[in-house]
């Protein structure tokens, strides 16, 4: 149960960067840290103590197998979030191109 209030610890530190921080670079880094949080979890709901992949074999008994979609569902989401991350930092540098700054505040102050 302390795991899971960890990973909920973590979401809320990314969520304090994404919501609070004014710096462009900072909200991203919210949102990986927020995109870990639920990789974390995900990856601990499917966990079992002493578990064992589910790999077929004539000769072997499961008794205690872990759920692989769990895992399946983060290395997808993992890959997502990298191409969400890399789109996002390409985005904060086209911002400070056309600004020259990552400051949200001054970003809207200079809007039309």
């Amino acid at each position: 149960m302390m795991i899971y209030i960890l990973c909920f610890i973590l979401f809320s530190i990314g969520l304090y960067g994404v919501l609070r921080k004014r710096n462009v670079i900072k909200i991203i880094i919210g949102l990986v840290v927020m995109d870990y949080a639920v990789n974390l979890f995900l990856i601990l709901v499917g966990y079992r103590l002493k578990g064992r992949a589910p790999i077929f074999a004539k000769d072997q008994v499961i008794l205690n197998m872990v759920d692989p979609l769990p895992q399946n569902l983060v290395l997808t989401a993992m890959v997502i979030g990298l191409v969400i991350t890399a789109l996002l930092a390409a985005i904060a540098i086209r911002i400070y191109e056309k600004y020259g700054t990552f400051d949200i505040t001054k970003i809207n102050k200079l809007k039309g």
